[in-house]
């Protein structure tokens, strides 16, 4: 094969796996890959509307701002005498009374971006406003703690930023069997073959060469260890169903990875956000029931801690379309069994004290929840993934 072709179908096979990187194959596999920390991030992307998913029912301006938008007091799930669930989140309702689940409100950032792009590397890099990372914090937990190239799993058919390390980077797949499947067609196996006969020496087709060698041997050990378990649950038949099914697999099978991230887009409602809003919530909230309830089932739940975020919130007043414009700070989610503080962290969005565009101050930066995680949860030193130290939260 000539060395122009060779590049050519290489960077194809490559693409087929999303993987730009690995260091190394799985000689070090934990012998015991049962019983570590394990988290999960779920994004809802787009900017979710976290005063209309934890709403304020007893605030006179929230429904003096959003006079057609605001969710009717009878039809709030309540929580407390001035919080409550949107009404499509009786499922959510139900972890949070079994006290599986933290609300912890006013999470953002000084100087905030209304850049989709922009807010989610942010969230992604764990940068600052005006600093520009190309490493993500998992990828960098991954570089210093994982040590194996599975160690983190993006559900999706492409890695994110916030998977991206330095040396190592995570998994990008929907599907292990589709994974591994790929790995062993005869045109990828040639192409390996024909090029260790070749002993390449060149830098480039040298380095692709180890991550397609590399490639098919993650790709192998991720199917043969998920297609160990298979859950006996119905998820909803949508794609973030589909994620959360594909991940509680992974993470029932005793596969040794230690994060994982889900993604689930539509939450960008510059307009007709009701209806929108209510059917996404559903959505979101019943799948991730189902996703708890199956790692419960299989003790799994007690060292799993999952973790719900959107880049950014959204104005408080609607605008003209029946919508509401990117906003700032927002309300995140901390689902787990081992809380120290279940229900709300803190207090609730103050409506009459909004910075200079109409939006919400923060008071947590959402850092000082990496932090917490990192070195609460996963146990590692959180100043070396997130290059500078950050208070901690008492959630967990």
């Amino acid at each position: 094969m000539k060395r122009r072709e060779f590049i050519k179908n290489s960077a194809l096979a490559s693409s087929l796996f999303m993987v730009p990187s690995f260091v190394k194959a799985f000689e070090d596999v934990a012998k015991n890959s049962l019983g570590f920390k394990k988290l999960v991030i779920v994004q809802l992307a787009g900017g979710n509307d976290g005063l209309n998913t934890i709403v304020p029912y007893n605030n006179d301006i929230y429904y003096r701002e959003r006079p057609r938008l605001a969710i009717k007091k009878e039809a709030v799930l309540k929580i407390n005498e001035d919080l409550g669930f949107h009404k499509n989140m009786a499922p959510l309702k139900n972890l949070y009374d079994q006290g599986y689940l933290s609300i912890i409100n006013n999470v953002g950032y000084p100087d905030p971006n209304r850049s989709h792009f922009r807010s989610t590397d942010i969230w992604h890099t764990g940068s600052d406003a005006n600093e520009y990372l190309d490493t993500g914090w998992l990828g960098r937990f991954i570089d210093i703690n994982g040590k194996k190239p599975y160690a983190g799993i993006e559900v999706d058919d492409s890695l994110s930023l916030i998977m991206k390390g330095k040396d190592i980077n995570g998994i990008a797949t929907q599907d292990p069997r589709i994974l591994f499947n790929t790995t062993q067609t005869p045109y990828f196996k040639k192409i390996v073959k024909e090029q260790s006969d070749a002993h390449l020496s060149e830098h480039n087709l040298g380095y692709l060469y180890k991550t397609m060698i590399e490639a098919n041997s993650s790709a192998k050990h991720i199917y043969d260890t998920s297609k160990t378990f298979k859950t006996k649950l119905e998820y909803p038949g949508n794609p973030f169903g589909k994620q959360l099914k594909t991940t509680a697999e992974l993470i029932n099978s005793g596969l040794d990875s230690k994060v994982y991230y889900v993604s689930m887009g539509g939450f960008d409602t510059h307009f007709n956000q009701d209806q929108r809003q209510n059917q996404l919530l559903d959505v979101y909230s019943k799948s991730m029931e189902v996703f708890v309830k199956d790692l419960e089932q299989n003790d799994t739940f007690k060292d799993t801690l999952i973790l719900t975020f959107s880049e950014f919130g959204r104005r408080v007043k609607e605008n003209g379309s029946k919508g509401t414009d990117h906003g700032t700070a927002n309300n995140i989610f901390l689902i787990g069994k081992n809380l120290k503080k279940a229900g709300f962290y803190n207090e609730l969005p103050d409506l009459s004290d909004l910075d200079s565009n109409g939006d919400l101050k923060y008071s947590v930066d959402f850092r000082e929840v990496y932090a917490t995680i990192l070195n609460n949860w996963m146990e590692v030193d959180d100043k070396k993934i997130l290059n500078k130290s950050f208070s901690k939260l008492d959630f967990i």
